[in-house]
């Protein structure tokens, strides 16, 4: 009785709100066609890239098993100022981590009989360059079996040299 009332004084007639329910072709509603197709459509207009603009993720071709060197930016504070040098740290890469930018590599190396393990962000403005020493066959994406007693030698890939 009160739903007919509220009806009747919006200018409406209980009948008129029966036919609301209709479905509505998406032509006469202005939806974008890339919206009514489940794509989401962008307000914004499409930018020009150029290529300078594109990053490149550094550092692609390294793999679980290679003894690379880090060469790592370290600012020392003193008394008469900050002072920067360049450290080197060399092991082996024991896993990476992550993907795009926030991809992070392990890499562990032996240090005066101590076993010295570091995380390395492979994106970080710290990292100078990275080299690659050598690189072992491994068969695992994760070498976490090299932390405890592993009493067998890791082989070593050798590279070939291309003839012309």
């Amino acid at each position: 009785m009160i739903d007919e009332e509220t009806k009747e004084t919006s200018g409406q007639s209980p009948e008129a709100g029966d036919q609301s329910t209709e479905e509505v072709p998406a032509e006469i509603i202005d939806v974008p066609e890339e919206k009514v197709a489940g794509k989401v459509a962008t307000e914004t207009p499409e930018e020009e890239i150029d290529e300078s603009q594109i990053e490149v993720m550094p550092y692609t071709q390294l793999r679980p098993g290679m003894v690379v060197r880090v060469h790592e930016k370290i600012i020392d504070q003193t008394a008469k100022g900050e002072r920067e040098r360049v450290q080197v740290f060399q092991g082996i890469i024991m896993g990476i981590q992550g993907a795009g930018i926030s991809r992070t590599m392990r890499i562990r190396k032996d240090s005066k009989g101590w076993m010295v393990e570091k995380i390395f962000p492979l994106s970080s403005p710290k990292i100078e360059k990275i080299e690659v020493v050598k690189q072992f066959r491994v068969r695992r994406a994760k070498l976490g079996y090299l932390k405890g007693d592993f009493k067998r030698k890791l082989k070593e890939i050798k590279e070939v040299k291309e003839t012309k």
